[in-house]
């Protein structure tokens, strides 16, 4: 498979898993901020810190307010990583590619693409109750899922494409998690309270696993919490469970089960190990933000070697030389 077709098709998931995340992000937040005690104010800040996107946030706007941070993050276009940009993206690399696609996976980026524009013309944002439109959204980018996984030949151009999707949920994953943690609690005395099992509970229906967790858990522990999100090899959302599977999927591209053929594999094989050799407790004692924040880069340094890898024109460069040797 050629770089340029193995880049546009991780980065179509990658686009749309983003847009997936940021629609549930702000539909779960809209509604912990419906249940959050009168003297409570509603925290849209930890939802952009959540995203990654503070910093560009902070540029753009003095104060921080639920409609600009709802237009920030679903339809600005000056903001790269809203769900309006992320859909844009994401159809336009499936346009790059759209031969390796099949029309189904087409007309429903095509439709996830339209409905968000109109979206925007239509200023969303401001209405009082939005959540609509993103669990539509969040609808969509999940229907558009089982139509990857029941259309698509199991060829590199889907591991590619799987690889993109994992690799960005599980990012995601642990910013909900080191956000909810670091910095949505006042202060110390407010663990255990109501508000907090509130903010649990908002967390773990951020990323689909209250249900899940309450299943195998039951009561609300923070540590439990914790090693749900990142342990658990039974939850698809679980970090482990994405990088486990991404991993599976960067095999199946080389060809190599057991070793390592380029730094992608080595690097995602290394970041995977230390999470099963990981203890939640010792987590806990040393800090979760701290293990949460190494790991982000650590995935950062993941990504990178993809990059590097498979799609980068040095790397294809060295691939022609050696074939021609």
């Amino acid at each position: 498979m050629l770089s340029r077709v193995a880049d546009a098709i991780y980065w179509m998931n990658r686009y749309v898993e983003r847009a997936e995340n940021y629609a549930r992000f702000m539909e779960v937040n809209f509604n912990l901020s419906l249940e959050l005690p009168p003297d409570v104010s509603e925290q849209w800040k930890p939802l952009v810190v959540t995203t990654g996107d503070w910093q560009l946030y902070k540029s753009m706007h003095i104060d921080v307010e639920k409609n600009k941070v709802i237009h920030f993050l679903g339809f600005d276009p000056n903001n790269p990583n809203s769900i309006h940009n992320s859909l844009v993206n994401a159809r336009e690399n499936a346009r790059a590619v759209r031969p390796e696609i099949t029309r189904e996976v087409w007309e429903q980026i095509n439709f996830l693409y339209y409905f968000v524009k109109d979206g925007l013309s239509k200023k969303q944002w401001t209405k009082k109750d939005p959540r609509g439109f993103f669990l539509d959204i969040k609808k969509g980018c999940q229907l558009l899922y089982g139509i990857l996984d029941s259309t698509i030949s199991r060829t590199e151009g889907w591991h590619f494409g799987k690889i993109g999707q994992l690799v960005e949920r599980s990012d995601k994953t642990s910013r909900v998690l080191d956000v909810k943690y670091h910095m949505l609690l006042p202060s110390v005395d407010a663990v255990g309270s109501p508000v907090d099992l509130v903010q649990w509970a908002s967390l773990l229906k951020s990323v689909s696993a209250y249900d899940m967790y309450r299943k195998k858990w039951g009561k609300l522990v923070p540590i439990h919490i914790a090693e749900f999100l990142i342990f658990d090899m039974g939850f698809p959302r679980s970090i482990l469970n994405c990088l486990s599977h991404a991993e599976q999927s960067i095999h199946a591209i080389t060809g190599k089960e057991e070793s390592y053929t380029n730094k992608a594999e080595k690097h995602m094989g290394r970041l995977k190990s230390n999470l099963e050799f990981a203890d939640i407790e010792d987590i806990f004692n040393h800090g979760l933000h701290e293990y949460l924040d190494n790991f982000q880069k650590e995935l950062n340094g993941v990504s990178e070697t993809i990059f590097e890898s498979f799609f980068s024109l040095d790397n294809f460069q060295d691939q022609t030389q050696t074939n021609t040797q």
